[in-house]
């Protein structure tokens, strides 16, 4: 799926969908690429939103977004955690993967860097916040790719990052990670057994983070395994069970960024 595009257009009138409740706004967008695929995108805002976090699910990269922005595969950190995030004051932007295609393979090319940058435009093109990246299992090779071709990103956050190549063929080391100038966060689960994203190997991502100004890595220990996998959604690699306790660290980690930003 190497593709180049040489235009977008949006959807936004006709595509674009409000549900307002008593805490946040949603709309869902449609992007339409010359090539004829498109990719959808929910974004929800609570009313002061303090920053953006752009969601990267891991697996195939298929959330299954129907008309109204409700998800059909919701099972993903990043994708199930969204109130949450929007109750604790952050704007959510979820993308689907173009044409429900599998993403697999794909999140460290130059054509997938670029797919992305395009919502990046369009979510600037609403909005002056900070842009950060969330990126769980084979998400983290797609926001370590973005963050390495995207200027306008302020921080990025890698969640049981796969470092050994698996299915996928691909690990966070294929995404140009010496080229990142962005604050990283590396979160790890001491309980993570999933063989693709070891935990004991953050400590070598953090090494190969060498242009970025702050990497911290922060180690959880937890989880519940419910999916039969270990590398499923609802696992200690997906922090299933402990959600509450890996959102407060990431949290924590953008607050003092945002506070930095603040007073600079």
């Amino acid at each position: 799926m190497q593709r180049r595009y040489r235009c977008l257009q949006w959807l936004g009138v006709s595509l674009m969908l409000w549900a307002s409740t008593a805490m946040a706004s949603s709309r869902v967008e449609t992007l339409v690429f010359s090539d004829g695929q498109s990719l959808r995108m929910v974004y929800s805002a609570p009313e002061h939103p303090t920053a953006i976090l752009l969601m990267l699910p891991g697996g195939s990269g298929r959330v299954g977004l129907d008309k109204a922005g409700q998800p059909r595969h919701a099972r993903d950190f990043t994708v199930r955690t969204r109130a949450d995030w929007l109750a604790r004051g952050y704007a959510v932007a979820l993308p689907d993967s173009p044409d429900h295609h599998n993403l697999r393979g794909q999140r460290h090319t130059q054509a997938y860097a670029e797919d992305v940058s395009r919502i990046i435009d369009r979510l600037r093109q609403q909005s002056s916040l900070p842009i950060f990246l969330i990126g769980t299992s084979q998400g983290s090779i797609a926001a370590l790719n973005v963050a390495a071709h995207v200027p306008d990103i302020k921080g990025i956050v890698l969640a049981e990052s796969v470092t050994v190549k698996g299915r996928s063929g691909e690990t966070v080391f294929d995404a140009s990670p010496s080229t990142v100038s962005v604050p990283v966060l590396i979160v790890a689960n001491r309980q993570d057994r999933c063989w693709v994203a070891p935990p004991d190997h953050a400590s070598r991502l953090a090494a190969a983070l060498t242009a970025s100004p702050d990497v911290r890595v922060i180690q959880v220990d937890g989880g519940t395994q419910k999916s039969s996998r270990a590398c499923g959604a609802l696992s200690p690699h997906g922090y299933y069970g402990i959600e509450r306790t890996v959102m407060d660290d990431i949290d924590h980690w953008l607050t003092q960024l945002l506070t930095a930003k603040a007073h600079s």
